[in-house]
């Protein structure tokens, strides 16, 4: 249960944490004794010598290099000001010349030196790309392993098909590919549809399996979990040869499909699928429906208790990370339920208000408020219906829960999906703190 708003929680309205898925300082100049050897300032020797205790001298070498210091501090002021420093004796001038120019030097290498430390801290990322430095972008040739499917949608171009390829793990960066393409300026078509691929292949790899009509899978379709039936169809049409318009006419009579229910919510079952050459709308909701009814039966769901589990498992779909909280999280929704509890979840409340898909994982305040049969913060029980296609995961873990207290629980990082569950409020307050923390260290991660 998620808190995106906890400073509006109290015990008797206790918010629910889900996620889906914040100068160089002036140098001491010394003037050495003719009789000495130079060291140049900013020297390892000078330094040495700067820090090193001078046997005792005459009062009148005293005098002289404190004169002579003051001469040259004098002179570098006067150069940083850009003012005339008039010269006492013709006899020093060649002297004070050369310390000027000494000092001049020294200036520009120390001034270099922090110049080029900012420039490295500030631009090095940049600086390695240009000058080819660091580890490369691409896969090296040999690499490719596994197997991976792309999907490519009507309308992408290389920009999109570079970041399709590297979401599924083809290649190492989102760039790399379409980098290819502009730098050895190739001109290529990209036809929608799902192709088999592999893991780790180069970009030249890529682009000669995304060509060869053997790895392109006809009239397909990978739907991932968690999308709503809207999305479903959007996504079937962009590589399913359907139009989006007979999609959207044959998901709004359930009963066509022997659905008793308000809508398909939660019926079209996520997975990889490959439709037969002139497969019309309803041919291709009959296999999704047909599809969830599979993953219901294998769960050993009963008929009667469909509806419900499939809406159970929409939440927990949506409010879960990683595979292993799916049983905790189902703890969660049980637990409250029994006890009377509103189950305020975030997922539930931003599906009714139309921002399941906002690119936050915080509720807004007007979702949180809003009345209507999803907002769980305002309704008792369950909503009117699932809030999106639930995976075979999702759906076994609605119906077998863990062992388990629990009545909240909070992502307290979104990058890892790090879920802290917790049976009183005060242990869920502090979780929610550890959230609050971890968005004001990460302003730009979604929260």
């Amino acid at each position: 249960m998620s808190d995106r708003s906890p400073s509006a929680a109290t015990p008797e309205n206790d918010p629910v944490s889900h996620d889906l898925f914040g100068a160089l300082p002036d140098p001491q100049v010394q003037t050495p004794r003719p009789a000495e050897p130079r060291a140049i300032p900013g020297s390892r020797r000078a330094a040495r010598e700067a820090g090193t205790a001078a046997p005792a001298a005459s009062e009148e070498s005293v005098a002289v290099h404190a004169d002579r210091n003051d001469e040259t501090h004098s002179t570098l002021e006067a150069l940083f000001r850009h003012e005339a420093e008039p010269v006492a004796a013709p006899k020093r001038k060649k002297r004070r010349g050369c310390l000027v120019a000494l000092l001049v030097v020294f200036v520009l290498v120390a001034g270099a030196a922090g110049g080029g430390l900012w420039a490295w801290n500030t631009y090095g990322d940049k600086i390695s790309e240009v000058m080819g430095w660091g580890p490369s972008k691409d896969y090296e040739a040999g690499q490719a392993t596994g197997d991976a499917l792309v999907t490519i949608k009507k309308g992408d171009g290389g920009q999109q098909v570079s970041e399709a390829l590297y979401d599924a793990g083809v290649t190492k960066t989102s760039g790399v590919f379409y980098d290819m393409l502009v730098k050895e300026n190739i001109a290529n078509t990209f036809y929608p549809g799902v192709y088999k691929m592999q893991r780790k292949m180069t970009a030249a790899a890529a682009l000669k399996a995304l060509n060869d009509p053997k790895n392109k899978m006809q009239n397909s379709a990978v739907l991932p979990e968690g999308l709503s039936v809207a999305e479903t169809v959007a996504r079937i049409s962009q590589s399913v040869d359907v139009p989006l318009a007979d999609l959207q006419a044959a998901v709004q009579n359930p009963a066509d499909y022997g659905v008793s229910a308000p809508s398909l919510e939660g019926w079209l079952f996520p997975a990889l699928y490959e439709f037969q050459p002139g497969a019309t709308a309803k041919d291709v909701v009959s296999t999704l429906v047909q599809r969830t009814r599979d993953s219901l039966s294998a769960a050993g769901v009963p008929a009667a208790d469909e509806q419900r589990v499939l809406t159970i498992a929409s939440i927990i779909q949506r409010e879960a990370r990683a595979e292993g909280d799916f049983y905790k999280v189902s703890r969660v929704i049980q637990n409250r339920l029994d006890q009377g509890m509103k189950l305020q979840m975030d997922s539930t409340a931003q599906y009714g208000y139309g921002e399941l898909h906002s690119g936050s994982a915080s509720t807004s305040d007007a979702a949180q408020t809003d009345d209507n049969p999803w907002n769980t913060y305002v309704i008792d029980g369950l909503p009117k219906t699932p809030i999106s296609n639930p995976g075979d995961k999702a759906i076994d873990a609605a119906m077998h829960p863990a062992d388990g207290s629990w009545l909240y629980f909070v992502t307290v990082n979104l990058d890892s999906g790090e879920t802290v569950f917790s049976t009183t409020y005060a242990e869920h307050e502090a979780a929610v703190k550890q959230w609050q923390d971890w968005c004001k260290a990460n302003p730009d991660s979604g929260c």
